[in-house]
């Protein structure tokens, strides 16, 4: 299969059998597709389209997420994960409108300068936007060119990667660009799957190494398997009647810029009230929660500790006393929220 091939192929496939109705594609508008294309990232689209609906309800506008406060925006982004790229794209938004006068990057070259946005995803942007004849290489894609090229080795190793860009680039059509990047997203997601891919209903099944070798299953290479390593930690739920006492997080780091539970510390959950509050309490241990992050695994033990009154709070503007009847509007991590909802 020549390369013209393989991208006239992707292109007719997409449109008889591809994606069309998705919201972000009904659009040009470089905003809705930069908003898309992050939210996507590992995450699936069925989950990504009430939070793209209602974060363009919330902020319709570039400038609307841009004039907005961060936390407002961590609100409404709590339970998609992942909360650095909304910290990035309120950030990037603010740069647009203040150093850009308002207007979006057009060239892939300058939107990937924008922080949160890497080499594909600015690619992504550009060729739906504005036409920009330029390569894509999301896990989707990866999968698809190991696959149909029987391309060795773990993509994410620095030289797979080059190859996988550079056999990218060679295979750009001259035309037809855009419907071009939607099918090798498509094809991916839909098709080539990681799991159980639908082989017979894919247009370059007669052209895939890996079918022909019997090797859709070994291709591409999965990442060397590390056991990741665990941390424990203990945190204070400190609940006041109705109101549950809620730490911000960092801006950066773990859960930056959200809400969550405060860390007792080695002296646990008991100590730490006393110190904040000069309050000796007790409590009682709640059943702990595991949470898996990309490079290790959290073990949350909160400890329940009830106050008869609400206290004043100590000397620090980073504590907040949230009521347990409006947690939906709190910009809470998933652990944090689940907790929280198991003593509702």
């Amino acid at each position: 299969m020549s390369k013209q091939d393989f991208a006239e192929r992707l292109i007719a496939w997409q449109a008889d059998c591809g994606r069309h109705d998705l919201p972000w594609q009904q659009h040009r508008d470089p905003y809705r597709v930069w908003l898309s294309e992050i939210m996507l990232q590992q995450t699936q689209v069925e989950t990504v389209i009430p939070y793209y609906h209602r974060f363009l309800a919330r902020f319709p506008t570039l400038a609307d997420l841009a004039a907005a406060p961060l936390e407002a925006v961590l609100s409404l982004w709590s339970g998609l994960g992942y909360y650095a790229r909304a910290r990035n794209l309120h950030k990037a938004a603010q740069i647009v409108m203040t150093e850009l006068g308002g207007l979006f990057p057009r060239r892939a070259e300058d939107i990937a300068r924008l922080p949160g946005i890497g080499r594909s995803t600015a690619a992504a942007i550009a060729a739906f936007c504005f036409g920009e004849r330029v390569p894509i290489l999301d896990g989707n894609v990866k999968r698809v060119l190991c696959r149909v090229f029987g391309v060795e080795g773990f993509p994410g190793e620095r030289t797979v990667e080059r190859r996988l860009w550079s056999l990218a680039e060679e295979l750009l059509p001259a035309r037809g660009i855009e419907r071009y990047i939607q099918a090798q997203m498509d094809l991916g997601a839909m098709i080539c799957t990681r799991a159980r891919p639908t082989c017979a209903r894919c247009p370059l099944a007669t052209a895939c190494v890996a079918r022909q070798q019997g090797r859709t299953a070994e291709l591409p290479t999965v990442r060397p398997r590390k056991t990741p390593p665990r941390r424990t930690i203990q945190v204070a739920v400190v609940r006041a009647g109705n109101a549950v006492l809620l730490e911000r997080r960092p801006p950066a780091g773990i859960w930056g810029g959200l809400l969550a539970l405060p860390e007792a510390g080695p002296s646990g959950a008991a100590a730490w009230v006393a110190q904040r509050f000069g309050t000796l309490a007790g409590g009682s241990e709640l059943p702990a929660l595991t949470h898996a992050f990309t490079h290790f695994v959290l073990e949350i033990r909160p400890w329940l500790v009830d106050l008869p009154d609400t206290p004043p709070l100590a000397a620090d503007g980073n504590l907040h006393w949230q009521a347990l009847d409006v947690l939906d509007q709190a910009p809470l991590p998933t652990p944090v929220r689940t907790i929280l909802q198991r003593l509702r």
